[in-house]
């Protein structure tokens, strides 16, 4: 048994200092041939298992990252080899692998347009080409959902089992392909673009972007994909699929037929619903279960108090139950309000416009309503939302008040974090 767990320790250590080679710009050829026989049955989950090691010997993912490809390419051979198993219809997998055969679908019908762009002569051809490429363009950002169901799902049962280098090299270069998709984005909504610099936007971005998405699609199907139906449990995928909707699906809508053997499994921190925790040696207070978390009642107290709005809520009898107390507020409330009727809390010359508000919203003719006034140097931007429960009956109304006056200022991005 020894002699095994040896060998199994060397053979890891050799393909570990494979890819170290590769990262110290050795020739990948040279070493596929050095190393043919070691290199002939590596699967993804060991090729994900050593990311992973190599990460947390302190090698930066970002160095993963810019090499990506170099060393994919010494094991495509072995990924090429490996049994490629058919996830049933409606399996999380499944609906990834369909997504990416509509994705490849877009992306060959792209390559073509940026193909005959350059050389058309006639300025109403151009502009019929740059519509096809404009159309197949919103097409390819379908792709976004695919992407944030990785990064927000996925990945994060993926990390309950420790594997957490693989996603962040994966997500990095998820950003590199949102970045090339925005400039393109950009270019092509401006009314006029001149032909040199449509010809370098083909060359330096878009050519670019459709490889990475290429080679991702590759890594997906071949690394990420095997190596997580390898380490995930039923359970596991049930509650990936039921997740999934909430974000949506790219160009597709998955199919039906698999029904999972087990229920859906805790989040990620199953912890993190729990009734009671520790606070410190001796204090033990109460968390509040939500169908995305718990909470204390001191932080709900406190993130009620943080946000840069003032909330009330009327519940569906008209009556005052709650309002936050923020540091900055636009309308004074006092706890005297609290258990009062709402329409007593307005001038008489308002109250029929309350009446109306909560009317629609107990008809369900509306569910949201705004109005925004100048008032003491401030631009106030007040809403009514309804409040219904998941059967849709009227529960109440929340009113929300900000100082927008600021925010109408914004222009451009701010992408920088500063210490103004």
């Amino acid at each position: 048994m020894s002699e095994l767990l040896d060998n199994h320790r060397q053979r890891r250590e050799t393909l570990k200092q494979i890819i170290r080679d590769i990262h110290q710009n050795k020739d990948p050829q040279a070493l596929k041939e050095r190393f043919r026989e070691l290199l002939s049955d590596v699967g993804a989950t060991e090729i994900a298992a050593l990311e992973q090691e190599l990460i947390q010997e302190g090698l930066a993912a970002t160095e993963i990252k810019s090499l990506c490809d170099v060393h994919v390419s010494v094991f495509q051979d072995s990924l090429d080899k490996q049994p490629k198993v058919q996830e049933q219809g409606g399996h999380p997998v499944h609906t990834f692998r369909k997504e990416n055969q509509a994705v490849e679908k877009v992306v060959q019908a792209i390559r073509p347009i940026l193909e005959q762009l350059p050389n058309m002569n006639q300025d109403a051809n151009l502009e019929a080409k740059l519509k096809d490429w404009q159309f197949q363009h919103q097409q390819l950002l379908e792709i976004e959902k695919h992407y944030s169901r990785k990064e927000n799902i996925l990945f994060a049962y993926l990390e309950k089992h420790g594997v957490s280098g693989p996603p962040k090299v994966m997500w990095a270069i998820q950003d590199d392909i949102r970045a090339q998709l925005k400039q393109i984005s950009h270019a092509l909504s401006r009314p006029h673009i001149e032909r040199k610099e449509l010809a370098e936007l083909i060359q330096t971005t878009a050519l670019p972007a459709l490889q990475a998405i290429e080679d991702l699609i590759y890594k997906e199907d071949n690394i990420m994909f095997p190596m997580s139906m390898e380490t995930l449990t039923e359970g596991e995928w049930a509650a990936i699929a039921e997740q999934s909707g909430e974000i949506g699906y790219a160009l597709i809508k998955p199919d039906f037929g698999w029904i999972p053997s087990a229920p859906p499994e805790p989040p990620v921190d199953p912890g993190a619903f729990q009734v009671n925790y520790e606070r410190g040696k001796d204090d033990t207070q109460g968390l509040l279960p939500f169908q995305t978390g718990a909470l204390t009642l001191e932080q709900i107290s406190l993130i009620f108090n943080h946000l840069p709005v003032d909330i009330t809520f009327v519940d569906e009898k008209d009556i005052v139950r709650y309002f936050s107390f923020g540091k900055e507020r636009i309308f004074q409330r006092s706890k005297a309000i609290i258990g009062r009727n709402v329409q007593n809390c307005h001038p008489p010359d308002s109250v029929h416009i309350v009446n109306k508000i909560v009317s629609d919203f107990k008809s369900g003719l509306r569910d949201s309503a705004e109005f925004w006034i100048h008032m003491n140097g401030q631009f106030v931007y007040i809403q009514y939302f309804a409040v219904r429960d998941p059967n849709g009956t009227y529960r109440g109304t929340i009113e929300v008040t900000q100082d927008i006056q600021k925010i109408r200022t914004l222009q451009g991005d701010k992408r920088i974090y500063s210490e103004e």
